[in-house]
């Protein structure tokens, strides 16, 4: 059964629900691409470090023992630099340093607009402001996403199934809402 309105309450119209509907969804796919970047970034930065870190010591390694004159064995030598130069060739085709700043950078965006969506549909839509200056404002965010989904690399799906694991075990959630609900 319906509860009577108080002076305090306005009744809500079905196009305002929809609009923060809307505002929702965009919120989520926002959601869920900052969490992509964020991971392939981090995975990334490990790759980078992972490679580029043997690569210095097996370098240094390298060039110490090719310079022992009396080292009876110089494979050593020769094969940690065949193992450098391929490191380094991967490092230099793969440019993971670059790739995990562009995602990071792409988190960052999604990130920020999700915060301006959220704030968009918790503050922008319960204010006096009419239907269809609100709808504006949602079409202005739906643009916005649409551009960074066109812009910002594509991150790769294993991202995707990371990123999802990690929001359905609440890493997306804030304890503000957590408590809300209990």
């Amino acid at each position: 059964m319906d509860k009577p309105h108080t002076t305090a309450e306005k009744p809500i119209s079905k196009t305002k629900v929809e609009i923060i509907r809307e505002a929702k969804r965009i919120e989520e796919a926002l959601l869920y691409s900052s969490k992509q970047h964020f991971t392939a970034s981090s995975a990334w930065s490990n790759f980078h470090l992972c490679i580029g870190i043997p690569v210095v010591v097996m370098s240094a390694v390298a060039g110490a023992s090719a310079l022992v004159q009396f080292d009876p064995n110089h494979y050593l030598a020769m094969s940690l630099s065949i193992v450098i130069v391929a490191f380094s060739s991967v490092m230099t085709f793969l440019n993971p340093n670059a790739k995990a700043s562009t995602h990071l950078t792409a988190g960052n965006k999604y990130d920020s607009l999700m915060n301006r969506t959220r704030m968009f549909w918790s503050i922008d839509c319960w204010s006096e402001e009419s239907e269809e200056v609100l709808t504006e404002k949602l079409k202005y965010l739906s643009e916005q996403k649409d551009n960074l989904n066109q812009t910002c690399p594509q991150p790769p799906k294993w991202a995707y199934r990371v990123a999802k694991r990690g929001i359905e075990a609440g890493e997306g959630d804030y304890k503000v809402d957590r408590n809300e609900a209990e």
